[in-house]
Parts: structure tokens; C-alpha cells; sequence
């Protein structure tokens, strides 16, 4: 019977993680309906922009005061999971703070020091819950943010209160055994009165609880961040490594266009020739981006990394002189139809047409006209999504597909197309300027 703790843990524990790797793989999945792109040149450039964006958070720092309550609750996720790890091996081996005996003295110092930083995660998730719910910082009340994506913030924070507290009360209730392996700690010795009238049995059982609340606690959590925009924690590491560090202004020549030029321009090429086999049954090129598949894997994982922190559509100026564009908005959507393309695959085997696309039933024309491609969003995002690449796809296949442009830039087109220029007046005359000067 000594055993069956154990073999309880060891259950709860792969159960967790078989569950969360299967949530991870369908993401994975998602990931790459998206089409190729090589994003693996300049490697050295790519692992310094990681650790400073992602690890160093940089960006965040923008904003001073978010920027450090935001570092301390990441310090706090990271460096508490140490002990994280302590209790998973205790689980697993039935042992009691495994640690304690090696590290000696030094163990009470690392306990202390997570206590302080549990503290300072308690004190930010509850500065972060005023600043959301009673402040109501303006860019967390914007469309976009009602129903799920505010109280997944919400929970977020109410989560990892909850599992400091739990942590604390696990360290207070050591001090009042009689055969303490550590502490009293700098921290949970303050809430050890409360539990300095209970019996060593009752002790035993209220640190059992909060042991078992804590750890049951993280393992949920873990699970929860697939479904949650928190999955930014772990995706933040590999979506800045991958991000474009091409100049902001560069964009890129469009892959399907270059290629049919390509073509046309090859005196050996013969336009009128039938497909070959490989080539008869599939779908001609599209031309832009109408739907998730059409644009490529980065994309896409910039969409499952999106934070939904809105400093993108605070500095968009589209968004600040009223119109409907939020950048936030448009990674929320391609998120969105992303899992519900994921889900038609998982229910039907492939993709089944659903007579749905990213354009018109998620994002309308009039967002995606209303761009001013400034990039104020790429520069503000804390962990370098690109909203505009979107943008610019999907506008791409409205003008390049459908003829859809508006009518200001039709015209400009058309000017560019007979007079070389965008304006309404003919080659031969565009140096008249000069002899009024």
C-alpha cells in the first residue's frame, strides 16, 4: 500500500503529459498546412534575437512598469518550476524534499528566494487583474476582447495566484513539523500560526493537500495552455527565432507571379501545353491569400503565439482614428479559423470544404483596406508577429485574383500601367514641372 501514492502520481503525471502532447501535435499540425517558407538563413542573427526578444524580453520594456511586472511573473514561471521538478521527483520516488539533504543550507536560501518570487507573481497577477477589470486600460476593452479572450486573461492570472499560494501554504505548514527536513522560510513562516494549533496528522494531511493541489494544479495548467492564448510562453521562443529580419519596408516578390513570369519570359516554355500527369489533378496556383492554407507556416505560428496583449492595434493608427482594422484582431482570426480548420480535418479525415475562408467570414474588406502598412504593428508586438504579412497576402489575392481593389487604386494602377507613373498625365510630360518651377 506504501507504493499506491506512487503509482497514483506516476498515472496523474503521463495521463497530463500524453494529453498535452496530443493537444501540441494538432497544433503542430495547424502549423504546417501552411505553405513553405525558408526562414533559416543568418542563424547567428536569429539566436540573438531570441534570447533578446524572447528571453530578455526587450520589447516588453517599452512600456516600464507592465514591461517589469510582466518579467517578474515570467522569472516566476520559470525559476519556481525548479521546485516544480523537486515535487515531481518526490512523486515519482516517495520521498519527501529531495533536495534538502544534498543542498544542505543552500536548499532554505533557493526556497527563500522562490518564496519572494511567489510574492512578487501574486503581487503582478493582481496589479495586472486591476489594470484589466477596474482600470480597464483601454486596449483590453476593445471589440475583439469580449467574452472568451477576456476571461482566458483573467484566468491566466487567477490561476497562478492560486498555485503561489498553494506553494506557500505547502512550505508553512513544514515549519510546525516536529521532524522538519528544512526551513522555517522567509515568507510561509508568517502564515505558519495558522496551522500551530493542528495535530501532526492533520498537518500532514493539509501539506498533502496543498502538495497535491499544487502539482494537480500545474498539470492542468499545463493543459490549459493549448486552448489558451498563454501558449505564447512556450511558442515566444521559436516564433522570434523564425521572424522576418528583412528591413520593415522590404517586401518580398510573390513566389506564384515570379514563377509565371518566369515562364512567360522562357523561349522554351509552351503556354498552351496540357499539365503533366503530377500536375492534372491539383488546384492552378493561387495568387494571394483567401484562406489559412494560403499563407505560409510562420503565419500561422504567429497566430498561435499571438499574446493578445494589443499593444499592436494600440499603436495601429488605422485603429486610432476609428477605423475597423485591429491587428490583434486579425491574428485572433486566423488563430480562430486555423482551429476550425484543424477540427473539419480531426472530424473528417482531410479537409472537407466548409464554404467558409479566412476573407469576408472572419476578416472583412473594409480591415484590410483600411492598412496604412506602416508596420507600427510589427514594431510594437513584444514577440515580432507580423500582422501586415497577412494583410498584405490577402490584399494581394483581392487585387490579383478578384479585381477587387478599391477605386482610388485602380485608377493609380491604371495610370502606372499606360503613363509609367501614378498619375493622370502622359510620359512626355512629366518634366513640364520644371518650368514652374
Amino acid at each position: 500500500m506504501q507504493y499506491v501514492d506512487n503509482i497514483v502520481f506516476v498515472a496523474v503525471l503521463a495521463l497530463a503529459i500524453l494529453w498535452f502532447s496530443k493537444q501540441v501535435g494538432k497544433i503542430r499540425r495547424n502549423i504546417n498546412l501552411g505553405r513553405d517558407i525558408d526562414r533559416t538563413d543568418n542563424k547567428s542573427a536569429r539566436w540573438q534575437t531570441m534570447l533578446r526578444v524572447a528571453f530578455g524580453q526587450s520589447k516588453m520594456q517599452a512600456r516600464p512598469i507592465p514591461g517589469i511586472l510582466h518579467f517578474i511573473v515570467y522569472a516566476g514561471f520559470i525559476l519556481i518550476n525548479i521546485e516544480v521538478l523537486e515535487i515531481v521527483l518526490d512523486g515519482v520516488l516517495g520521498t519527501h524534499r529531495l533536495f534538502a539533504e544534498p543542498l544542505g543550507g543552500l536548499y532554505d536560501v533557493v526556497i527563500n528566494f522562490f518564496e519572494i518570487l511567489a510574492v512578487l507573481v501574486i503581487t503582478a497577477c493582481v496589479v495586472f487583474l486591476i489594470r484589466r477589470n477596474v482600470i480597464k486600460v483601454p486596449r483590453f476593452t476593445k471589440p475583439e476582447m469580449k467574452g472568451w479572450a477576456t476571461r482566458d486573461g483573467n484566468n491566466i492570472l487567477y490561476i497562478e495566484i492560486i498555485l503561489m499560494l498553494a506553494l506557500l501554504t505547502m512550505n508553512a505548514t513544514e515549519a510546525n513539523f516536529e521532524h522538519a527536513v528544512a526551513g522555517p522560510f522567509l515568507i510561509s513562516q508568517y502564515l505558519a500560526p495558522i496551522f500551530s494549533g493542528m495535530s501532526q496528522d492533520t498537518l500532514h494531511i493539509v501539506e498533502r493537500f496543498a502538495w497535491w493541489f499544487h502539482i494537480i494544479g500545474i498539470l492542468a495548467f499545463l493543459n490549459y495552455l493549448p486552448i489558451s492564448k498563454h501558449f505564447h510562453i512556450i511558442l515566444a521562443f521559436p516564433n522570434t527565432w523564425y521572424s522576418n529580419l528583412k528591413a520593415k519596408g522590404s517586401f518580398p516578390n510573390m513566389e506564384a507571379v515570379t514563377k509565371e513570369v518566369k515562364m512567360m519570359l522562357d523561349p522554351t516554355a509552351d503556354p498552351f501545353a496540357a499539365p503533366s500527369a503530377d500536375d492534372s489533378g491539383a488546384a492552378p496556383e493561387r495568387f494571394g491569400a483567401k484562406d489559412v492554407t494560403d499563407l505560409n507556416w510562420v503565419n500561422l505560428m504567429n497566430a498561435y503565439s499571438c499574446t493578445e496583449c494589443g499593444r499592436c492595434t494600440s499603436e495601429c493608427p488605422a485603429n486610432m482614428t476609428g477605423k475597423k482594422l485591429s491587428p490583434r484582431k486579425v491574428m485572433m482570426d486566423t488563430r480562430d479559423r486555423l482551429e476550425e480548420v484543424g477540427k473539419n480535418i480531426d472530424l473528417n479525415g482531410e479537409f472537407k470544404d466548409d464554404g467558409k475562408s479566412l476573407l469576408d467570414d472572419y476578416i472583412s474588406r473594409e480591415e484590410l483596406w483600411a492598412c496604412t502598412s506602416c508596420n507600427a504593428c510589427v514594431q510594437a508586438c513584444p514577440v515580432n508577429i507580423d500582422p501586415l504579412s497577412i494583410i498584405v497576402q490577402m490584399r494581394n489575392f483581392l487585387v490579383m485574383e478578384e479585381s477587387a481593389a478599391p477605386q482610388e487604386l485602380n485608377l493609380m494602377m491604371t495610370n502606372v500601367e499606360n503613363n509609367g507613373a501614378p498619375w493622370q498625365f502622359a510620359q512626355a510630360d512629366r518634366l513640364n514641372w520644371k518650368d514652374e518651377a
